[in-house]
């Protein structure tokens, strides 16, 4: 039996960031269906309506923090992969992040190629 196909919700107000992403997860054998939303308030109805496997979150987003979004999704959706796209890679936010259940804390600017991998790897 082939294995479901991942759905992926990619959370971020920069359309360069989300573009680039999608062309890279739509070459990925485990990935279904990719949603997007351009901040919190977009977000938080996607997450019942599309029920993602697998959530991109930036820390910075136009109407709230993505961190704030972080503990919501941890709260009421636990089963939820995270994965931290930020260029808020400092230790802090990396630690805060971990603290606050992120699954993984990936910084765009040195580190975005690796994406593509961790979705891959996740049953």
């Amino acid at each position: 039996m082939p294995e479901r196909k991942k759905t992926v919700l990619i959370v971020d107000d920069f359309p360069l960031i989300i573009e680039r992403l999608i062309v890279l997860l739509n070459n990925l054998e485990n990935v279904g269906p990719v949603f997007r939303a351009g901040g919190y308030s977009q977000a938080i109805p996607m997450l019942l309506e599309q029920d993602p496997d697998i959530i991109v979150l930036d820390i910075h987003l136009p109407d709230r923090n993505g961190i704030d979004l972080l503990r919501h999704i941890k709260k009421n959706h636990p089963e939820m992969i995270v994965i931290m796209l930020t260029n808020e890679s400092s230790e802090y936010y990396r630690k805060l992040c971990n603290s606050l259940g992120a699954d993984y804390f990936v910084d765009k600017s040195t580190e975005f190629d690796r994406i593509p991998a961790i979705i891959s790897s996740l049953n």
